[in-house]
């Protein structure tokens, strides 16, 4: 498999997307963000969407060159208009105001809406919890989780995350969808003529099936209890922001990619020291993140808190490459020869 080094891939996705008209700020949070993504493991989110996003640019889904507005009812909660830009624009942009009115109130909301797809919302939230904040980051998304005791879905996969700081090392990270799996991994899969296993997806009627080509939705995580978080995010990102939700929101990969989404996102920021101090807040969740490292375990794999298997994967891919799957690569390629811009490989 061609691996290529993260500051390599980041040049070379900067480069593509000013190729594509985006400005400087919006072509720097997705390409940080995709390429940070497939730095940590999170391939389904990471640099294989680039080809898509680059797309959606040219052609007309996205703003390239938005024109934010904010909106402010009350001192500490924002509603920002993200003027249908890049998800991973929108992101970036409502978690640097958070961060600003955290600082000021102790703790902030910011709403966002007319957005797109943001990607992993770990990229927004560790952006905060490395300059010393709590941060909460969801984003909904169009229909693909099985509802509970349903035939279909009626909610998206619909992400939470959570990060927070810790002392002397890369913050904690809960960044999970409420799905077992992404719906981009069902695509990987099928790219890749790979089957998915055993209690991931649904066909078309609900029913349980392993086959990538068969998937229709996915099954929560948890069950009902996936579903509900669902639901939680969905009252955050499409309720609260006034976006469409549920079935009405159009679908990422079939809808005319010419047509705005119209997504919200909602991002909560928190100073760290609004009980105690801000080291000791850090030096604690140090403590349990080493005392967790020494529960017993079962086979060879140690215990870890959500996140540190990413720390040690964006370690190793920092080191070695980041590996790029045939499918990947052959986007990516041809990006390069469209552009006429260089993705220097390694080896």
């Amino acid at each position: 498999m061609s691996k290529i080094q993260h500051q390599n891939l980041l040049k070379f996705a900067k480069e593509v997307l000013q190729k594509a008209g985006l400005d400087e700020f919006s072509l720097n949070a997705v390409a940080e963000s995709l390429c940070e993504t497939s730095l940590r493991g999170i391939d389904s989110h990471g640099i294989r969407l680039l080809p898509h996003y680059v797309n959606s640019a040219l052609k007309g889904r996205k703003n390239p060159k938005p024109n934010f507005k904010i909106e402010s009812k009350y001192p500490s909660m924002l509603f920002l208009d993200a003027d249908d830009a890049f998800g991973h624009a929108a992101g970036m942009k409502a978690i640097e105001l958070g961060m600003e009115k955290a600082d000021e109130y102790g703790i902030a909301a910011v709403g966002v809406g007319n957005s797109s797809h943001p990607g992993a919302m770990g990229s927004f939230a560790l952006h905060a919890a490395r300059k010393g904040y709590i941060a909460f980051a969801f984003t909904h998304a169009d229909a693909l989780l099985l509802s509970a005791n349903g035939k279909r879905p009626f909610f998206g996969t619909n992400p939470i995350c959570v990060a927070a700081p810790r002392k002397g090392m890369e913050p904690f990270c809960l960044d999970m969808a409420t799905s077992k799996v992404s719906w981009n991994k069902v695509l990987s899969c099928r790219a890749n003529g790979t089957e998915l296993g055993e209690g991931i997806a649904a066909d078309g009627e609900g029913n349980t099936t392993p086959s990538a080509d068969d998937a229709k939705c996915l099954l929560p995580t948890g069950e009902y209890k996936g579903y509900g978080l669902a639901s939680l995010v969905e009252l955050l990102c499409g309720i609260f922001t006034g976006m469409l939700f549920g079935r009405d929101i159009p679908a990422m990969f079939t809808t005319p990619i010419d047509k705005p989404r119209k997504l919200g996102q909602f991002y909560m920021v928190l100073k760290a020291d609004g009980c105690i101090a801000q080291n000791l807040f850090e030096e604690r969740l140090l403590d349990m993140t080493e005392q967790i490292s020494k529960e017993p375990t079962k086979g060879n794999d140690p215990v870890m808190l959500p996140g540190d298997r990413e720390i040690k994967v964006a370690s190793q891919r920092g080191a070695e490459g980041i590996p790029l799957d045939p499918a990947t690569l052959e986007g990516l390629q041809k990006l390069s020869a469209d552009f006429q811009i260089p993705l220097e490989l390694l080896g």
